[in-house]
């Protein structure tokens, strides 16, 4: 802004907000925080498509309904389920911003309005 950094956050690990590049990037963040702390040349961090991520909060939705959808990955961090917290996400990938912002408009469609919080 103005020519000045803002930040509400600096992280110096993986973050939340980059889940996506597991399957998103070439290198994911995990791979590449790996890389980094141990020496290793950086991976490209190019995406392998148009990603978006959903963050699933309090409850999971049925999973053979998303897994059946193409481009969808199911992530269950196998937390005990309560309200407002993080039991997992869901990135989908799509070969166009057009196809990735509908496949998800119709994931949102398919879970309760409380399970999710953030769309990426």
């Amino acid at each position: 802004h103005r020519g000045r950094l803002i930040a509400n956050e600096i992280a110096p690990r993986v973050h939340n907000s980059g889940h996506w590049t597991i399957e998103g990037a070439v290198t994911s963040q995990f791979e590449n925080h790996i890389r980094a702390i141990t020496g290793l040349p950086l991976g490209s961090t190019q995406a392998r498509g148009h990603s978006a991520m959903i963050n699933l909060i309090g409850t999971l939705p049925p999973r053979a309904d998303l897994l059946a959808r193409p481009g969808v990955h199911l992530h269950d961090y196998r937390k005990d389920p309560r309200p407002d917290r993080k039991l997992g996400h869901i990135t989908l990938i799509a070969d166009s911003a057009a196809r990735r912002d509908s496949g998800a408009r119709a994931l949102l469609r398919r879970i309760d309005r409380e399970t999710w919080v953030s769309f990426r």
